[in-house]
């Protein structure tokens, strides 16, 4: 019988005294990336400390982002980021990205340290974001991350696998986040419990690596412990553009006769925009039995929705117009260079001609915790993940989640707004995947 990619990757990663990687089977496997942040990173540091280790096992495998609180909107948030820096510094940790640098999980892959084939641990549900470059990336909680840097390596349950096949052509205004959204709506937030997720077909060569990681983010939101990418001509060419002298070693390709607990095949040819509505990532319909709810704030970012990619696309739709009056606008870049492209292309000036807020790269209010919480009674539409109650705010604000943009286009009109009743998609095409506006 053949593997599956989550199979081989944990193969190329076992430690001599592991079980084999074989679905159903615990082993211990070494990671590539540990991946720290200031949320559950202090957590993990105070961990370590405890287990008595005067070292770490793999420094260069440790990854440090300041992102969720940044800058710290209060005391604690500011101890615990110097809890970070001070631990960086003690144990010489290189791998260290103070804030404004970016969210991790865009900024990883942008700095050249997610590699295909590799094993990305972080103590963030979203380290599923990486599966959009051949990689098996999974959230873990602070102990088990604390431990690992200790030790160097970590328990894991080998996932059976899930695959799923994208047929037809990409239809207007879809992304990435649509395609992810109606697979969660079809299996339900729990259809992917502990399991990876393998995405292939025809249809992803119409999409982009910005949209991929919309996929691989959101695979953790149907319960799954990664989200893959098999290789197609995308993810060859940029491991070609990141890692000229290796790609082609390190690019993992699942057996013709892998054995899968699910297969489903889609095709995306009619597909409408689709939007999560509250208080669910699972509470998934078309946008034509949501349009016309009124919102008061459009929130456009995250560490898979901030990328240049939605952020083109928020441009195309927001270019020459203003925002709707009552209407509050926020756009988060993802990262300092998302920011400084979108400068060079003209896309922040749009921006602030529409009227929006802009701002640098924190997850804020995508996680409920500074930079547009919502009052009570509001409502939000977002290109975030998760829409549960509370979530980014008041627990009686409702959040609908999609892509970017629905989400300009909504900011236009003052409500849940199809893009293709206010844009020429063809136009839209050229703005958004040329070099620059």
């Amino acid at each position: 019988m053949g593997k599956t990619i989550a199979e081989k990757i944990f193969d190329n990663h076992l430690t001599k005294d592991s079980d084999k990687a074989k679905a159903g089977n615990y082993v211990l496997a070494k990671p590539d990336i540990i991946l720290l942040n200031d949320i559950s990173g202090p957590v993990a540091v105070k961990q370590f400390n405890k287990i008595g280790s005067n070292e770490i096992a793999n420094k260069e495998s440790i990854v440090i982002v300041l992102d969720h609180f940044s800058p710290p909107p209060n005391i604690d948030a500011a101890q615990n980021n110097k809890l970070l820096r001070d631990f960086a510094k003690k144990y010489g940790i290189k791998n260290f990205f103070e804030i404004g640098e970016g969210i991790e999980h865009t900024l990883l892959p942008e700095v050249g340290l997610i590699k295909p084939g590799s094993l990305v641990v972080g103590g963030d549900s979203h380290t599923t974001t990486y599966g959009a470059f051949n990689s098996f990336g999974t959230g873990f909680g602070a102990t088990d991350i604390g431990v690992s840097m200790a030790l160097g390596y970590l328990w894991f349950l080998v996932p059976e696998s899930m695959k799923f096949q994208l047929n037809g052509k990409r239809p207007p205004f879809i992304t990435g986040k649509d395609l992810i959204l109606n697979i969660i709506g079809d299996i339900g937030v729990d259809g992917a419990t502990y399991m990876s997720m393998e995405f292939s077909g025809e249809a992803l060569k119409y999409f982009n690596m910005d949209e991929y990681m919309h996929i691989a983010n959101m695979s953790v939101e149907a319960g799954a412990k990664s989200g893959i990418f098999e290789p197609n001509d995308n993810i060859i060419e940029w491991s070609k553009s990141k890692f000229p002298d290796s790609y082609d070693k390190l690019l993992v390709k699942a057996d013709e006769d892998a054995n899968y607990y699910y297969e489903k095949k889609y095709d995306i040819s009619n597909m409408e925009p689709m939007v999560a509505k509250p208080h669910s990532p699972g509470n998934v319909a078309p946008i034509s039995e949501v349009e016309g709810i009124p919102v008061n704030q459009v929130y456009i970012g995250n560490c898979a929705n901030g990328t240049i990619t939605d952020l083109r696309q928020a441009a195309s739709i927001l270019r020459d117009k203003r925002i709707a009056k009552g209407v509050r606008l926020i756009i988060v870049a993802a990262t300092r260079q998302v920011y400084m492209k979108a400068m060079k292309e003209g896309l922040i000036e749009i921006f602030m001609n529409s009227g929006a807020f802009v701002t640098h790269s924190s997850c804020g209010a995508c996680a409920g915790l500074h930079m547009g919480l919502l009052a009570d009674d509001e409502i939000a539409i977002t290109t975030t993940n998760r829409n549960f109650q509370g979530r980014m705010g008041s627990s009686k604000a409702k959040v609908y989640l999609s892509n970017a943009f629905v989400a300009a286009a909504s900011a236009l009109t003052g409500e849940i707004t199809n893009p293709r009743k206010i844009s020429d998609w063809n136009e839209a095409l050229k703005l958004v995947y040329g070099d620059s506006l």
